[in-house]
């Protein structure tokens, strides 16, 4: 499926800002077998003093941007053109919880695709007694890896209630939990705690949903902003699976893949700082469009 994506990203300061320095990180990725950047373009107003491109530690193209001058609002924009590839239905080849492990105890690797990254705490998501409860209630004896994930997953989307206006940007799993509410990096980051619980690593994974679903489909939730899911590391043997707990689905043709990390603080879209008081005001716009391939 070929998809043409925009984003744009604002923010209206109440007093004019300076000094400002912004990480940005909207490009969708290029995986091989998965997705393909055909194009894409990135926008800052007013336009920066300094700007720079880099690939981050797991793989994604991360810009570093420098406003000295005042300004009272800045503009992000990003448009992309996207070819994605539909991945095949694959038998389940993941070990059980003990093999796996073992499997880890084997495995000596540290580059950025190394489970080892994942199975610890990370900056946003510590170890919490509430949610490693809930996995181990969760879990049955005899299941594989992948499925105790699709359980923790289906199971976050039948309790969790998907609410806008439940949670912000900093809420911590442990809050959102205790609302059982909230958005997809909520969701996201509660099954993240609990597969770790568990001795299962898994990250964070940003991106996009396609706006416009397939006819006689429902609509997915968080199609209109960028959206989030989990990466399940499920054995030497097979790898990665991508689930979104969201929408208790495997991630598949409607996911668009920005970025990869241990949570949110990893691949935030827009962090930074800047020089400034009073308050702001913050707007986001997605459209992801499919086109005929």
């Amino acid at each position: 499926m070929l998809y043409d994506l925009s984003l744009h990203m604002g923010y209206v300061y109440d007093v004019p800002a300076t000094g400002a320095r912004h990480l940005i990180r909207v490009l969708p990725l290029s995986l091989p077998d998965r997705q393909r950047l055909v194009a894409g373009s990135l926008t800052v107003m007013p336009n920066a003093e300094e700007k720079a491109t880099f690939i981050d530690f797991f793989g994604q193209q991360a810009t570093s941007v420098l406003l000295r001058a005042p300004h009272e609002r800045l503009d992000i924009r990003m448009q992309a053109r996207v070819m994605v590839e539909p991945q095949p239905l694959t038998a389940d080849l993941s070990p059980e919880l003990d093999a796996l492990k073992e499997e880890l105890t084997r495995l000596w690797s540290v580059d950025a695709s190394s489970p080892h990254h994942f199975a610890a705490p990370s900056p946003r998501l510590p170890e919490e007694p509430q949610i490693a409860a809930y996995a181990r209630e969760i879990a049955r004896p005899g299941q594989t890896v992948r499925e105790i994930a699709a359980a923790i997953c289906a199971r976050i989307h039948r309790d969790f209630t998907y609410d806008t206006k439940a949670t912000t940007v900093d809420t911590t799993p442990k809050e959102a939990f205790r609302l059982k509410r909230g958005v997809c990096q909520d969701f996201a980051h509660v099954m993240i705690v609990a597969l770790r619980s568990l001795g299962i690593p898994a990250g964070y994974v940003s991106g996009f949903l396609r706006t416009i679903p397939p006819p006689g489909k429902e609509r997915l939730e968080g199609a209109d902003a960028m959206h989030a899911w989990v990466r399940v590391w499920c054995g030497e043997t097979m790898g990665y699976v991508e689930l979104d707990p969201t929408n208790n689905i495997p991630a598949g043709g409607d996911h668009i893949v920005v970025a990869y990390g241990r949570d949110y603080a990893d691949i935030a879209p827009v962090i930074g700082v800047l020089k400034g008081y009073g308050s702001q005001k913050a707007v986001q716009a997605v459209d992801v469009v499919p086109l005929k391939s």
